[in-house]
């Protein structure tokens, strides 16, 4: 994408001011982002996906049982009907993942790299549906589907902001609102982490929520390393060879802290374990259990159905994500990785971006040994499958 055409969804702004002037820095209100929007989904659908075990869903009731009730999916088909006149929402995440429709939609934010793409959380709000003042640690783009939503901004946020007293919301104790406006569908609000929002349902309303990933650094410290501990050997210990005597034998010198921050150095810069780590926790899909392949696959099979016609489309809860080391190319592939020859970068290219893989645009590839044995690998594995399964 060229990073310096305008763009209706930022308001005319190129990707390149949008990231310059905006993105994680201040919110951008775009009036009609997408121009006589449509929601692909209708409240009905959208209820009907809430009954599902496998999908996420929860219903926010202002005033429920007790204040700003929080209740977990599925639910029974009966709930919903109980529910208040007013006042509740309902939110359902990675509705991509199960609505091809929805999913299209993330095409709009290829300026940014889908590997940064969490999922698209749609909600639907009775008048006056609210979640309460909050914030979020991670970017949003807030897409109004259908109906009118009020949205207030406020103040900058931290882990120090007083929240109220609930175990399962995180709601703002205090909010000094900065800004006001009303959303109608294609409108579009983008809000950077930790900008306290809020938002107001006007009227039965929709509202599409694209999320980013951004894992806390208590997330990268502890799941890179207990990644990086699968290649360390029980003979890699503190040691202190140069040591000089003890001065007072209960005191730890700075000398010794040096040599254990050596040791920790010596494995946490090796770029390429950081790499392969952070490619296959960035990948790994919200829900694993959905990509799930075929217990085996034949070669001689999967080119024999290419050849006939099939067509291969990515599972909708995979992620895919390439780089490049050195000479070689790597591929992570829903939370799995594999190194590649550096042939394979147009491949991996095309199985990363295409709608549909096919006979036609894998051309040669089919005939390339590494090109073939990737293709059916990933097919084993379920991120890729064939369209008629």
């Amino acid at each position: 994408m060229n990073s310096d055409i305008p763009l209706q969804l930022l308001g005319g702004l190129t990707a390149r001011e949008f990231l310059r002037d905006y993105w994680q820095k201040k919110p951008l209100l775009i009036r009609q982002a997408i121009p006589d929007f449509e929601s692909p989904i209708d409240a009905d659908e959208l209820a009907g996906l809430a009954l599902e075990e496998e999908v996420e869903s929860r219903l926010v009731i202002e005033h429920g049982e007790r204040p700003w009730e929080l209740r977990r999916g599925p639910f029974a088909e009966d709930e919903f009907s109980k529910l208040p006149e007013k006042e509740w929402t309902l939110l359902v995440q990675a509705v991509d993942q199960f609505v091809p429709e929805v999913s299209e939609l993330l095409e709009n934010f290829r300026f940014l790299p889908s590997w940064r793409v969490d999922d698209v959380m749609i909600s639907f709000a009775a008048p006056g549906g609210s979640v309460g003042p909050h914030f979020d640690n991670y970017d949003v783009f807030l897409l109004q589907g259908h109906g009118k939503r009020n949205w207030k901004i406020g103040q900058m946020c931290d882990s120090e902001s007083p929240l109220l007293q609930h175990a399962d919301l995180r709601i703002l104790a205090e909010f000094h609102e900065t800004e006001e406006w009303v959303l109608e569908p294609g409108d579009m609000l983008y809000l950077p982490p930790r900008l306290a929002h809020c938002g107001v349902a006007v009227d039965n309303c929709m509202t599409y929520s694209v999320g980013f990933r951004a894992p806390s650094a208590a997330e990268v410290l502890t799941h890179f390393t207990d990644f990086l501990s699968q290649f360390l050997t029980d003979e890699e210990r503190y040691t202190d060879a140069d040591a000089k005597p003890a001065v007072d034998p209960h005191q730890i010198q700075h000398d010794a802290l040096d040599r254990l921050k050596s040791l920790l150095a010596e494995h946490m810069s090796d770029e390429r374990l950081l790499l392969t780590w952070f490619g296959q926790y960035m990948t790994e899909p919200r829900y694993p259990e959905l990509v799930v392949g075929p217990e085996d696959v034949e070669e001689e099979d999967f080119l024999a159905a290419l050849q006939d016609g099939a067509v291969l489309i990515r599972n909708p809860s995979a992620r895919l994500a390439w780089s490049e080391v050195d000479d070689d190319l790597l591929l992570f592939a829903s939370g799995q990785s594999r190194y590649l020859p550096g042939k394979l970068r147009e491949l991996l290219k095309l199985i990363c971006a295409a709608d549909a893989l096919h006979a036609d645009n894998l051309g040669e590839w089919l005939t390339d040994e590494d090109g073939r044995s990737l293709l059916c690998e990933l097919v084993k594995q379920g991120s890729l499958g064939f369209a008629d399964e």
